[in-house]
């Protein structure tokens, strides 16, 4: 049996946990993507923050809420069930905009595709 040396079996742990989506790091500031909605624009992202209100539009099957990570608010639209209020929650999705005029984005949000 072949051994392995520590730095081979570091870079492949590494390697396995940089897929993991549970890790407490990864995380894009939610004042990053305000600043910023044209660097953001199209791509998958991790958010980690509170609920601060949820909106369900039943005509037309959107389901909506606020999360605050402490640095800046930003609407993320659900996958499915709505989270409650003052929920903490993780979120991976994708950054959508209705528009982006001159830099700034009209109807930012995260188009939520993996709850934690």
């Amino acid at each position: 049996m072949k051994k392995i040396g520590l730095g081979s079996f570091l870079a492949v742990l590494l390697l396995l946990l940089s897929g993991c989506d549970y890790l407490p790091f990864g995380f894009t500031p939610v004042k990053d993507i305000v600043a910023s909605p044209t660097q953001f624009e199209g791509k998958e992202i991790r958010v980690r923050g509170t609920v601060k209100d949820v909106t369900k539009i039943p005509l037309v099957d959107i389901r909506l809420y606020l999360l605050d990570d402490g640095s800046g608010e930003v609407t993320v639209l659900a996958g499915n069930d709505l989270p409650a209020v003052n929920d903490t929650v993780t979120v991976k999705g994708v950054v959508e905009s209705a528009a982006i005029l001159g830099g700034q984005s009209i109807g930012l949000r995260i188009k939520e595709t993996k709850r934690f």
